[in-house]
């Protein structure tokens, strides 16, 4: 009898399996089609905005060279506007194309968008102006040139569009400061929404400038449709948080300290269950009350969503993470997201390593409530009071019959060099290479471990990484 409820539980659990299969790989199916199009989209709109260019008068004539100069001006003023554009999309952290593209690849392209943004912008106004310096009579100097366009040349918009250019600058300039010197992420925030203004400011120099929106109303159609497109993007943004805190009326139920400097919030609402939410996903948070309500905090959720409430782990790193165990009980919460793809449904094996690192269990403590099969867990602090939910996960892991490695010491010192090494690694999970591998924590403890995962021979397409970073 007994032989036959275990060869039962067998089949049904090789059923689960196939269907869980069965479903990431429509998934995966779905994505795919979503990137192409993705791409299509954005690439095809290069294409018209590089044919709309090559039908401006006096483009591609190459007669003197100060034509020449001033259609390499255009050309680049027009793409770095539309990666302007493209910009504000990735900044506006829309959950549906972080689901589609994941967060890091999103990470990726934003920063090189935006370098690219950069120079492309700075290319037109280097050569515009300095093309129009030498179709002057005399022949002016670019700064001479540059004065005379912004004091009230022959160009409309360009105060504006110089401040555009200078808030675009600062942007790029004080985030790679910023990542330097770890600032709080709230001033990292409001830094990167000076961007939208000076996309915004562009606005009023490109459309009565251009040579391609002046004699058709094609091009400027064409122009107004995409700035638009993307304000309308920004509206639902922003207004869709205030929805949701509207819909849901989250609130804090309860604040639980976990440990040193280390505490729980626990939120509830209504309707939670509509928010789509799984584990391993992160919202962006704000408490409405004092001094915390226009900070915008990213948290993981610690728990598994069971539609009723929703638990966040704070580490008391910054300003307002330090503070997170001041909020009071019935304190209101706007929620934006959720973010990631940091889940099950990224997943393509059947056996699982999740690898945490500080406080970047919180997403892997979810994740293993959830996840079926074969999972090992290791979790890397530098000392034992670092250990966070330590009594939950050896619960969890009795319960449902997963493997918890806590992996203890400072890296710096002799005895703690090899830790997570790939020989340690391969002495803990001996069929590592054959695992989906999830890792979260810092990205100083990320990307050294990275690195040590691909030595271990883990594949990069099995490697799913959540940075706590910036």
């Amino acid at each position: 009898m007994m032989s036959g409820e275990a060869t039962a539980e067998a089949v049904g659990a090789e059923r689960s399996a196939v269907l869980r299969s069965r479903t990431r790989t429509r998934r995966r199916m779905w994505r795919a089609l979503g990137l192409v199009v993705l791409w299509a989209i954005l690439l095809g709109n290069a294409v018209v905005i590089t044919w709309l260019w090559s039908r401006g008068d006096g483009n591609l004539n190459v007669r003197p060279t100060a034509d020449l100069f001033n259609s390499i001006g255009r050309i680049t003023g027009l793409l770095g506007a539309y990666l302007a554009l493209v910009q504000v999309v990735l900044l506006a952290r829309l959950p549906w194309l972080e689901r589609l593209v994941g967060f890091d690849r999103l990470t990726i392209w934003h920063r090189w968008n935006g370098h690219l943004c950069l120079w492309l912008i700075l290319a037109h106004v280097v050569f515009q102006v300095w093309g129009y310096a030498m179709v002057d009579f005399p022949p002016k100097s670019f700064f001479d040139e540059f004065w005379f366009l912004l004091s009230g040349g022959i160009l409309p918009g360009m105060v504006t569009a110089t401040i555009g250019t200078a808030l675009v600058v600062i942007v790029t300039w004080s985030s790679i400061v910023i990542a330097r010197r770890r600032l709080p992420y709230e001033l990292w925030y409001a830094v990167h929404m000076t961007a939208y203004a000076g996309i915004a400011l562009g606005w009023f120099h490109q459309i009565p400038t251009g040579l391609e929106f002046v004699h058709e109303p094609g091009p400027t159609l064409y122009w107004e449709s995409l700035y638009l497109a993307t304000l309308a993007l920004i509206v639902w943004r922003i207004a869709m948080p205030f929805w949701n805190g509207f819909r849901h009326r989250m609130r804090v139920a309860e604040v639980v300290p976990e440990g040193p400097g280390v505490v729980s919030l626990r939120i509830v609402g209504r309707r939670l269950d509509k928010l789509g939410v799984e584990s391993g996903q992160f919202f962006i948070w704000r408490f409405l009350g004092r001094n915390f309500w226009w900070a915008p905090l990213p948290f993981s959720l610690s728990q598994a969503p069971d539609g009723k409430s929703l638990r966040i782990t704070a580490k008391a790193l910054g300003d307002h993470s330090g503070r997170m165990g001041k909020i009071r009980p019935g304190t209101r919460v706007v929620a934006e997201g959720p973010f990631g793809r940091f889940t099950d449904a990224s997943r393509t094996r059947e056996r699982v390593l999740l690898v945490a690192g500080g406080i970047g269990i919180t997403p892997i403590r979810a994740l293993v409530e959830e996840m079926e099969g074969d999972i090992v867990v290791l979790y890397r602090v530098v000392a034992d009071e670092d250990l966070v939910f330590r009594a939950e996960l050896e619960q969890l892991a009795r319960e449902r019959g997963f493997k918890v490695h806590h992996v203890v010491g400072d890296h710096t010192t002799p005895e703690g060099r090899e830790l997570l090494s790939p020989k340690h690694l391969r002495e803990l999970v001996p069929d590592v290479v054959d695992r989906e591998v999830y890792l979260c924590g810092p990205t100083a403890m990320t990307d050294p471990l990275q690195s040590e995962l691909r030595r271990a021979g883990v594949p990069r397409r099995n490697l799913h990484i959540e940075r706590f970073a910036l």
